[in-house]
C-alpha cells in the first residue's frame, strides 16, 4: 500500500514538473519601479511643488532662526572675555533658550513636512496602482510586481505607466 501511494507522488511530481515549463510559457509578468514614479510622474512632480509652496515660509523661519542663533553665539563667543560672571551667565541661559526654541521648531517643522510628504505620496501611489492595474488588465499580465532585487528591463513597465498616469490628469 505505501509502494502504491509513493508511486503515485512520484508520478504526480514528474507530471507537474514537465507541466512547470509550460505553465511558466503563458505567465506574464511585469515591474514597476516605483521609485522612477515617484520621480518621474507629473502628479509627483505636482505633490513635490505643492509640498515646497505649502512649507517654504516655515522653512526661511527656521533658517532665518538658526542665523540668527549662529549670529548671538559668534557674539556671545567674541564678547564672553569682556563681560562680567553674571552678564554671561545670562547671555548663556538665552543661548540655550534660543538654541531649545529653535530646535523645537525645527523638530515640528520635520515632522509636519513628513507627514504632509506621506500623505501626498500616498495618492500619488495610489494614483500608480490603480494605472498599474489597468494596464496589467489591458495587457493581460498575470502578475506586477513594484519591488524586486533584480529585474529584466523587458519585464520593465514602468514607462507604460508613467505615460498613463501623465495622461489621466
Amino acid at each position: 500500500m505505501k509502494s502504491l501511494s509513493r508511486s503515485a507522488v512520484a508520478a504526480l511530481l514528474g507530471g507537474l514538473a514537465l507541466s512547470m515549463p509550460a505553465l511558466a510559457e503563458d505567465l506574464r509578468i511585469g515591474f514597476v519601479n516605483t521609485d522612477r514614479v515617484f520621480r518621474e510622474a507629473q502628479t509627483a512632480k505636482a505633490a513635490q511643488s505643492k509640498l515646497e509652496a505649502e512649507f517654504s515660509r516655515r522653512e526661511k523661519e527656521i533658517n532665518d532662526l538658526g542665523n540668527t542663533l549662529k549670529a548671538a553665539s559668534d557674539k556671545y563667543e567674541r564678547e564672553a572675555p569682556t563681560l562680567s560672571e553674571s552678564q554671561r551667565q545670562q547671555r548663556q541661559k538665552q543661548l540655550v533658550d534660543q538654541d531649545r526654541e529653535f530646535q523645537r521648531k525645527r523638530r515640528e517643522f520635520t515632522e509636519d513636512l513628513n507627514a504632509r510628504k506621506n500623505e501626498e505620496l500616498q495618492q500619488v501611489l495610489d494614483r500608480a496602482n490603480r494605472i498599474v492595474r489597468q494596464v496589467a488588465e489591458q495587457e493581460k499580465f498575470d502578475l506586477i510586481v513594484q519591488e524586486a532585487v533584480y529585474i529584466n528591463p523587458k519585464y520593465d513597465i514602468t514607462d507604460k505607466v508613467i505615460k498613463a498616469l501623465n495622461a489621466a490628469k
